[in-house]
């Protein structure tokens, strides 16, 4: 029992290695460079709250949290609606495996090229003389171009919706794919309506996917800063550019406080999604 204990060790020893180098160490890091002192110029070693009695001292601080949380609850629930029903005409209307190979190969195709050149793919069709204005004003349905179609919390949301969906189609799908079609074919013939037996039956077996999937969308829009600076045209404000800002502007120890602070709620976030679905069952 001993050997085999030792050896399970030996085989964890690698990766655990690689974890402490390349995520707890830096972890760490950030959190005792939160209590750091500095001036214009250098960074002051010292133990002090100033940093965080600045940051969640500030009114601004605690909007700025909860426009991210906004952000990314907003953009949970759309790619979740998106995802799920992607997900579920993939895996149960698409009968024919290369069918349902390609479709797949095209959800991917966006992630073929960088983040950022998606999101400026967007300018210059929201834009003030952009298509979307131009075919609404050529159809007649509006007279003046919609102000709100760039550099706004709408075209920040639909580019986060843009990025991220995919991740949540993938682990949805890949649970439905393992729900056996006997399943549904008893819940038919019990007499379950379509809506009964998603309710009953696909939604509950898909939570581990769901858990995945909420995990990937929430942690990447609570962290994105790129997004929200280009689409919003700096009028809207994330806790990632704020760190952003804060960094550009040499202010690393207020910088290291805010990303404490958001990575609390991250983690806080994953706790209340783990505890709410067991992706062990995914896992």
């Amino acid at each position: 029992m001993r050997r085999s204990a030792l050896f399970s060790w030996l085989q964890a020893a690698p990766l655990a290695l690689v974890l402490a180098i390349f995520l707890v160490v830096p972890m760490a890091m950030i959190v005792v460079v939160s209590f750091f002192d500095y001036s214009a110029f250098s960074l002051i070693p010292d133990f002090v709250f100033t940093n965080y009695r600045e940051a969640f001292g500030s009114a601004v601080t605690w909007r700025t949290f909860g426009k991210t949380l906004w952000y990314a609850g907003l953009v949970w629930a759309i790619t979740f609606a998106l995802g799920f029903w992607l997900a579920y005409y993939l895996a149960f209307i698409v009968r024919g495996e290369m069918t349902r190979m390609v479709l797949f190969v095209l959800c991917t195709v966006p992630f073929w090229t960088s983040n950022l050149i998606r999101m400026i793919a967007w300018v210059p069709f929201l834009g003030r003389n952009g298509l979307m204005n131009q075919a609404l004003i050529g159809a007649g349905l509006i007279d003046q171009p919609l102000e709100f179609l760039l550099f706004s919390d709408f075209a920040v949301v639909l580019a986060f919706v843009h990025l991220y969906t995919l991740f949540m189609v993938v682990p949805i799908f890949n649970t439905m794919m393992r729900i056996d079609r006997r399943l549904l074919e008893a819940a038919r013939d019990a007499g379950a309506s379509f809506w009964q037996t998603l309710w009953v039956v696909i939604l509950p077996l898909c939570k581990p996917g769901i858990g995945i999937g909420s995990i990937f969308v929430v942690v990447l829009v609570l962290g994105d800063f790129a997004t929200v600076r280009l689409m919003s045209g700096g009028q809207s404000a994330s806790v990632g550019l704020m760190i952003s800002n804060q960094i550009g502007l040499m202010q690393y120890p207020a910088a290291a406080a805010n990303a404490v602070g958001l990575l609390v709620m991250v983690l806080l976030l994953m706790a209340a999604i783990l505890r709410a679905i067991d992706i062990r069952k995914e896992l």
